[in-house]
């Protein structure tokens, strides 16, 4: 894991973090800035920059930071009413922080298109 990344920082637990579910491979965690009332990041614990530098052999990784996104949708009561998730790839689509983060976003009505 790359020293000076934040959610590496936030897996290795030298950054606190309000953490909303954990497994093996991945954790989710409340975002500091939230942009709906239910507003968590999910995560793999490996660094993974961002989409793009996903590969076959991250299924599973990928699958577990899924799984926490449908926990952690439960646990809000967010998984009837409806979420979203989003995975934002380079500045242009507002990546802020290089590893890559599924937003789990809900518990208001969210537009469409985004924007």
């Amino acid at each position: 894991m790359p020293e000076n990344c934040l959610f590496c920082k936030i897996v290795r637990r030298e950054i606190p973090a309000k953490i909303a579910a954990e497994s093996e491979q991945a954790l989710a965690f409340y975002d500091i800035n939230p942009q709906a009332p239910v507003h968590i990041l999910a995560i793999p614990k490996a660094h993974i920059e961002n989409a793009m530098a996903v590969k076959s052999e991250h299924s599973g990784t990928l699958f577990e930071v899924l799984k926490l996104a449908q926990e952690t949708a439960r646990k809000e009561g967010i998984d009837k009413s409806g979420f979203r998730l989003i995975f934002n790839n380079g500045p242009d689509a507002g990546q802020a922080v290089s590893h890559l983060h599924m937003h789990v976003l809900g518990k208001r009505k969210l537009a469409w298109p985004p924007g």
